[in-house]
């Protein structure tokens, strides 16, 4: 989402897509990036509270920071915008 849009009409248009581009309930992944050794890793990963997840972290070339990938059966559209919503109160965190 970029600073000059609507976050209601991002989240409208992104739910259209979530809901054509897969099944639900389905595997989805996210991914992120944040600085290494950040505590915002495990705020992360504590959003996912379900057991059944795979979680993978890479480090940059040079060690600054960490991509954090997790993949787990989500609901529904609306469950992923909700982490999503629930990401972008953190700061010092990129949603890729």
């Amino acid at each position: 989402m970029n600073s000059k849009e609507n976050p209601k009409e991002f989240y409208n248009r992104f739910h259209g897509q979530l809901e054509a581009s897969q099944n639900w309930p389905g595997l989805y992944m996210f991914k992120f990036i944040v600085k290494s050794k950040s505590f915002q890793i495990e705020k992360l990963k504590n959003l996912f509270n379900k057991s059944q997840k795979e979680v993978s972290l890479v480090n940059s070339s040079k060690n600054t920071y960490q991509s954090l990938t997790i993949k787990i059966q989500m609901a529904s559209p609306d469950e992923v915008i909700d982490i999503y919503k629930k990401v972008g109160q953190f700061d010092d965190v990129i949603i890729l």
